[in-house]
């Protein structure tokens, strides 16, 4: 079965009324993890980013605090976890404001992070492209924004 286009899913959607929308939403949200976290953040968390921020962050908490330091290897792996599931909760939001402010705070997270990532070369790598990434976006924000993230880009 070949998918159809968004424009011809949205054209379609629009001949629904409200009951079957729902139903709609309720089937697809038992398919995929992602489409019931997509509908949890549409419903119940969009309208206080403020506090969806600091959720995730908390995340990047919980998570750094379990992270294996045994050997390099499960710290890679462990890091590469975190980071995916960031920039899932990034397409979640869709706010250039969010983007940035995860991605500064999961480098700083990862700058500070006992044993150091200057031994790992792939580690450095994640973080000066995610440092580059953050700028890219930074660059796109209002005046404003981008000298207050700026500031915090140059503490990093």
């Amino acid at each position: 079965m070949k998918a159809v286009s968004v424009v011809t899913i949205k054209k379609e959607l629009k001949h629904l009324s409200s009951n079957e929308l729902a139903e709609l939403c309720l089937r697809l949200s038992k398919f995929k993890k992602e489409n019931k976290e997509l509908l949890t953040y549409l419903l119940f968390e969009s309208h206080d980013e403020a506090g969806y921020i600091e959720s995730v962050k908390g995340y990047m908490d919980d998570e750094f605090e379990l992270i294996n330091t045994k050997s390099y290897f499960y710290i890679r792996k462990s890091v590469r976890k975190i980071l995916r599931n960031v920039k899932k909760f990034i397409r979640y939001s869709q706010k250039k404001e969010t983007e940035v402010e995860l991605l500064l705070y999961f480098c700083k997270k990862l700058k500070d992070f006992k044993p150091s990532i200057n031994r790992s070369t792939q580690l450095q790598n994640m973080y000066n492209r995610q440092i580059l990434l953050a700028k890219k976006t930074i660059d796109k924000l209002h005046e404003d924004l981008q000298y207050d993230f700026n500031l915090m880009l140059e503490d990093l």
